[in-house]
């Protein structure tokens, strides 16, 4: 089912861990559904080169041959040519996937992206945005529930979206006794804190008579 070299990556990982002191970092995925990953990027302030590239994956073995054969890609080369890595071209330096695994190399190819956008917008490197509701809904869309493997904003968690100066309030509504409440907390914290000219981000669970 898998090519040697997938199963390579898999049994001897690249790149696997934490970087402490990243220039950005991004999490996608679902540990509902089973893939979940964090990719962690040092990059030349200079020259935009990606020097180092580290990865955290909670997944299958072609969610971390997907990854550890990109961190092997990307490394060397600059944030323009980093976004221009598409998920087949990871799938074909694996020597292919099967075609229920495919999104594992299009899980690589999102985080690996997420990560280089945020480290634009943190930078000043991309045409201002206008921060609004729309922009923060479609960010919140990136958090996923880890029981029902979607996210909050097609759930109906999130009821309320508020910005205020360079602060933005979140409302959420959840289950009772939600496992997951600072898992959500932090996904939503992280998300929203690169957008331009934020400085706060204020999460609050909805208490009865909040939403009239």
């Amino acid at each position: 089912m898998y090519t040697d070299k997938v199963m390579e990556h898999f049994k001897n990982p690249r790149n696997v861990g934490e970087m402490k002191k990243a220039d950005a970092k991004s999490t996608e995925g679902s540990l509902a559904c089973g893939d979940m990953v964090t990719m962690y990027l040092k990059i030349d302030p200079k020259t935009k080169v990606i020097k180092d590239v580290k990865f955290k994956s909670y997944g299958c073995a072609s969610n971390i041959a997907t990854c550890s054969v990109l961190t092997e890609i990307a490394k060397g080369k600059t944030l323009e040519q980093a976004k221009k890595i598409k998920f087949e071209d990871i799938a074909k330096e694996l020597g292919g996937l099967p075609e229920i695994k495919m999104h594992c190399a299009v899980l690589a190819q999102v985080v690996l992206h997420s990560a280089i956008k945020n480290y634009e917008e943190a930078h000043g490197l991309i045409k201002k945005m206008k921060v609004d509701e729309a922009v923060i809904k479609e960010r919140l869309k990136h958090v996923m529930d880890p029981n029902k493997g979607k996210d909050i904003v097609t759930l109906g968690m999130v009821k309320k979206v508020l910005l205020e100066g360079d602060t933005i309030q979140v409302l959420l509504e959840l289950p009772d006794n939600y496992r997951y409440v600072e898992v959500v907390f932090d996904e939503i914290k992280e998300k929203l804190i690169g957008l331009p000219k934020i400085k706060k981000i204020d999460v609050k669970l909805a208490k009865k008579g909040m939403l009239k």
